[in-house]
């Protein structure tokens, strides 16, 4: 039995997968998105201790929400830091007969073992992958994230091999994320995929800020304000959104 540090739950979402979701919010990543709106789960090794029946059981308590789209969403954090978890959980809840999600930033994955295989096995319990992709341009993702893409694009690619359902997820940010070249490189990439089911422009928002000042931390982005409907619609144009719905 592996047992999850949880950080949170929301028992009625709506925008984290098909149709109505319980979602576990997991603690830890390793990714410092300079727009995370919960810096507070960054931490890894902390957070409330939970087996993965203690969560199915809690869960299954607002089963009859979900109607015939709904299900469970494993978020974070980065949900595939605690994959050992994730597959035994995932294990159960397809026992069940639930539909499964994981949205990823997919920083963490890796052809090499043991992760790989642990991660060729979740997906057979894995319904739907929502994926975060942050920027295509590998330099100014490190600037966003202190990361590289190049594993996020490996995994991206690999749901495809596999034909696993994929939505991808794209924050909009003026001045860093909100650039047409950017954006229409990323529609290419997208193109070259084969499983993407749908795409979504997020409008980056800074209601999290006050969370990276209560934990002492410098929030670059304060002077960034929220992106325009215009801007938003030039992005989901470039990204041919309507293509995926």
């Amino acid at each position: 039995m592996t047992l999850a540090y949880v950080h949170s739950y929301e028992t009625f979402g709506s925008v984290d997968g098909p149709g109505v979701r319980f979602v576990l919010f997991l603690q830890g990543c390793k990714m410092r998105c300079q727009y995370c709106h919960n810096p507070d789960t960054w931490k890894i090794g902390i957070g409330e201790q939970k087996s993965a029946q203690e969560i199915l059981d809690f869960a299954l308590r607002y089963k009859s929400y979900w109607g015939a789209e709904g299900g469970i969403t494993v978020s974070g954090g980065e949900p595939l830091l605690q994959i050992d978890f994730l597959l035994e959980f995932f294990k159960m809840a397809k026992a069940e007969g639930i539909h499964t999600t994981i949205d990823t930033a997919g920083w963490p994955f890796t052809h090499k073992e043991p992760f790989f295989s642990k991660f060729e096995e979740l997906m057979r319990y894995t319904d739907l992958v929502m994926l975060d992709l942050k920027h295509i341009d590998d330099a100014q993702h490190r600037v966003l994230t202190k990361q590289s893409n190049a594993t996020i694009l490996d995994c991206a690619r690999y749901l495809d091999q596999i034909k696993k359902d994929v939505w991808i997820r794209h924050v909009l940010v003026p001045q860093h994320t909100d650039d047409d070249l950017a954006l229409q490189r990323l529609s290419d990439f997208i193109e070259t995929l084969h499983n993407v089911r749908r795409v979504e422009v997020l409008p980056y928002h800074s209601f999290g800020m006050y969370k990276w000042q209560e934990l002492g931390l410098k929030y670059e982005l304060s002077d960034i304000a929220a992106p325009t409907a215009e801007r938003v619609a030039n992005a989901e144009r470039i990204l041919k959104v309507r293509n995926y719905h």
